[in-house]
């Protein structure tokens, strides 16, 4: 079987999950509107979860939500410039590494600085 490339495929296959993700939404003048958030860069983009659990567990129990697939969420985005949809955000670091005191002031007894997962 030959795949598809994108230029032929009448809706090419999307990097995120197949079905209707859970999507962060805020009181409008018209009902709901989707929530739109900021990467660490700073460009603008539209979230959607994958579960009630995780966006739960992410904005917490009292953000509201609507089901939207995702090119509805692109094609509602779209007219604002946000091209970017992120599925499972996290919006919080890990906790840094206790950091252990040291006794020496030695250069090679200092201890390295801890790393954080991104």
């Amino acid at each position: 079987m030959t795949e598809l490339l994108y230029g032929d495929d009448p809706e090419p296959s999307d990097r995120f999950p197949a079905g209707p993700l859970y999507v962060p939404v805020r009181p409008g003048p018209s009902g709901c509107a989707a929530r739109l958030f900021r990467t660490p860069l700073g460009d603008r983009t539209a979230v959607g979860f994958t579960s009630e659990r995780r966006l739960t567990a992410t904005l917490g129990p009292d953000q509201a939500w609507i089901r939207l697939a995702a090119p509805a969420l692109r094609a509602l985005t779209a007219p604002l410039g946000i091209t970017t949809v992120t599925v499972d955000p996290q919006f919080t670091a890990p906790a840094p590494a206790p950091v252990t005191a040291v006794t020496s002031t030695s250069p090679a007894s200092a201890p390295a600085p801890a790393l954080r997962s991104a």
